[in-house]
């Protein structure tokens, strides 16, 4: 079973940190989700979510994806978080997938991960002329080579369900997209 770790920040987009750790759960995918202080988290819209864990506990174990959800402050906290901020470094550089969604793209472009690659943020989150090495397009979801980004709380079903394809194949992908009754 693919284990993703999703690293919970004060300020995070509750929508897409719940979006993302629902769907994979479905999927079959271990997610792990550890906050950066307090297990108890408070999101940009007052939602409180409790953690499995902490960043510390964890901090030393090797995923398969790390997930990083978007709002504000929370991509900041993320971004500027040195545990974090080597946990993606080491996942990157082991070959593993990094993902973030909104804002918190700019966690991976402040390390170089977007040096090279296409990538999609949440609008005004990353300016170009900061990163001019990275590709940055505007799309619902992007992934190029390990590395996926997605665009925001409108496109985080979008995203998760390309994290779980990546994770755990097309086939599992449609069982719990056909689950989710999006078509008519």
């Amino acid at each position: 079973m693919p284990r993703v770790l999703v690293p919970l920040a004060e300020g995070l987009e509750e929508l897409e940190a719940v979006t993302i750790i629902d769907l994979l759960r479905r999927g079959e995918v271990e997610v792990v989700t550890a906050a950066l202080g307090a297990r108890e988290v408070t999101a940009s819209h007052g939602t409180v979510l409790v953690a499995d864990t902490t960043l510390d506990a964890v901090a030393d174990e090797q995923f398969d994806m790390v997930v990083l959800p978007g709002g504000l402050p929370g991509a900041d906290h993320l971004d500027q978080d040195s545990r974090v901020r080597a946990l993606l470094e080491r996942h990157h550089a082991a070959g593993a997938y990094t993902a973030a969604i909104c804002a918190a793209p700019k966690a991976l472009a402040s390390l170089g991960l977007l040096d090279e690659r296409r990538a999609t943020h949440y609008p005004g989150a990353l300016n170009a002329a900061d990163f001019p090495r990275a590709e940055l397009v505007d799309a619902p979801v992007v992934i190029d080579g390990t590395v996926v980004t997605g665009r925001g709380p409108g496109t985080a079903m979008d995203f998760a369900l390309e994290l779980l394809e990546l994770l755990q194949g097309s086939e599992c992908r449609a069982q719990v997209e056909t689950g989710l009754t999006r078509a008519a």
